[in-house]
């Protein structure tokens, strides 16, 4: 019973210490920077593609989805005559299924609907790549294609494509873009419990050290994403 006892002991203060540490880091840029460089190592758009794989998030509408259907309809202006692949699991037959919902947001950012196929049934990142790898045609060596996702899942997503064969193969990570305008604000002028410390120019308390602690979140379950695909063998 000692020993058991020491044993989570020990458990609790190694978890401790951990979250210890990340609480620390989110006051720093450490995973502004990491999630960072998860969106650009692989990033890069050589000439117009052929192809643009639009990897899906959550539901439509979310966050995730609709800032990357902003891309690839960036994408698409750029290599109008591209086709768009909506890799999302979702029933085609139900017009309001997400994978329905997210043709008809490229549609009305101008993509062409005679250009975009679909991927319904992939409901990981290594299935979606073997079966997008069955559309006949992608494997041309002449063929170029570009994946459109979250900037997190970049890196992944890319080796995986990778490993499933697509030589040619460029990236766009959906970045958020931040607020251009100034936010903050007067707390004296607003009211209130004046014994309570105003935080209206403090945008470290208000914004940034909750964005650096999503940042880590983010980070560590792709880590975590990573080093499982890199055991399975799917990169």
């Amino acid at each position: 019973m000692r020993t058991i006892l020491g044993f989570f002991k020990w458990i609790f203060i190694t978890i401790s210490v951990l979250l210890f540490i990340l609480f620390c880091l989110s006051f720093t840029s450490v995973p502004f920077w990491a999630h960072y460089r998860l969106g650009t190592s692989r990033d890069g758009v050589e000439r117009k593609p052929d192809y643009i794989i639009l990897l899906g998030g959550s539901g439509m509408p979310s966050q995730s989805n609709l800032i990357r259907a902003y891309y690839a309809a960036r994408l698409s202006d750029y290599a109008p005559d591209a086709k768009v692949i909506i890799a999302l699991p979702g029933n085609l037959r139900n017009p309001e299924s997400s994978i329905n919902l997210m043709k008809k947001e490229l549609i009305l950012h101008g993509v062409d609907s005679t250009l975009i196929l679909f991927e319904p049934l992939g409901t990981n990142t290594r299935a979606q790549a073997l079966n997008i790898m069955r559309i006949p045609g992608i494997k041309g060596k002449d063929k170029y294609a570009v994946i459109v996702t979250s900037p997190e899942h970049l890196y992944r997503a890319w080796r995986v494509f990778r490993k499933a064969g697509l030589d040619s193969l460029g990236g766009v990570p959906a970045f958020d873009n931040p607020n251009e305008s100034d936010i903050t604000f007067n707390d004296s002028l607003l009211g209130g419990r004046k014994m309570i410390p105003g935080i209206g120019s403090n945008l470290g308390v208000r914004y940034n050290f909750w964005t650096q602690l999503n940042y880590e979140v983010l980070v560590l379950r792709e880590y975590a994403a990573i080093a499982y695909y890199k055991v399975k063998g799917w990169i």
